[in-house]
């Protein structure tokens, strides 16, 4: 989501004077109307790591590291004539009856996915129509990872109650730094609602509210919930999935629960990884 232009403060990107301290790489490179996804990221990535000397990944989501990392799945883009019947089919029937769709004509992907999640619905219907191969036989093709590279993994994993009260204060100082302005703006032109930018945490809740449906406490709090609910996902995410499995990237994960825990002996292993890196 940092991506995208229009998400400097709802994301929490890096500030002016943190990019004039350091050089930074992908932020506010996308309009909202140019969908950003694992494929796009992972070769502006790619082009990034080979241009930098010292590259450097920060960010939560998982699934863009274990794309550039351990390689993606081969999908080739569905059309948008695809992408326009998958969105027919989900607003006319609803998540659940495409859901029924897909389980009568992909199985294998149909039983992955929830009823009640109609994004993913909706793009594993448009694999389906614009390739006749479904998501789960494109995800069990072979594909190549990142080659020419060693890894080093920090995972930063702070106790839920204290992962919360850095939520809420979080949201609580972007919304003192303009954010509900930020989401404002955008609802002016009046964007597609299927553009995956408007998923970002806190989007929905502040759109909720400036359409006069729930009040800003209200959407406060349930933007909140839902950043909560979505690093519980992320934390069972990293406890099951194999993040470097190519014989050629050297892993060592790093689990400390807040920064007074990122010790001197944390440090030496990361200086010692880089000289042996050089």
């Amino acid at each position: 989501m940092q991506c995208y232009a229009d998400w400097r403060i709802i994301t929490a990107r890096p500030t002016p004077a943190d990019e004039a301290a350091a050089p930074h790489r992908l932020y506010g490179v996308r309009r909202l109307e140019e969908a950003v996804d694992a494929a796009w990221w992972r070769g502006r990535a790619l082009a990034e790591l080979a241009a930098a000397e010292l590259p450097i990944l920060c960010g939560g989501t998982g699934m863009y590291l274990s794309s550039l990392v351990n390689g993606i799945a081969p999908i080739p883009d569905p059309g948008p004539d695809a992408r326009a019947e998958a969105r027919r089919m989900l607003a006319a029937d609803g998540p659940a009856a495409l859901h029924a769709w897909l389980a009568a004509r992909d199985p294998a992907t149909a039983t992955k996915l929830r009823p009640s999640d109609p994004q993913r619905l909706a793009r594993a219907a448009e694999v389906l129509l614009g390739t006749g191969r479904g998501l789960a036989a494109w995800h069990a093709a072979p594909r190549a990872g990142l080659a020419g590279y060693r890894v080093m993994l920090l995972l930063l994993d702070p106790p839920r109650p204290a992962l919360r009260e850095a939520i809420a204060a979080r949201f609580e100082a972007m919304l003192a730094a303009g954010a509900l302005a930020e989401v404002a703006a955008v609802a002016a032109r009046a964007p597609d609602p299927a553009l995956p930018g408007l998923r970002a945490h806190g989007v929905p809740e502040l759109l909720a509210h400036l359409a006069g449906a729930i009040s800003l406490d209200e959407a406060t709090s349930r933007a909140i919930a839902a950043t909560a609910a979505y690093t519980k996902r992320q934390a069972t995410w990293f406890r099951h999935q194999k993040l470097a499995d190519q014989r050629n990237t050297h892993t060592i994960r790093s689990r400390f629960t807040d920064s007074t825990q990122f010790s001197e002996s944390t440090v030496r292993s990361i200086i010692s990884f880089i000289n042996l890196s050089s």
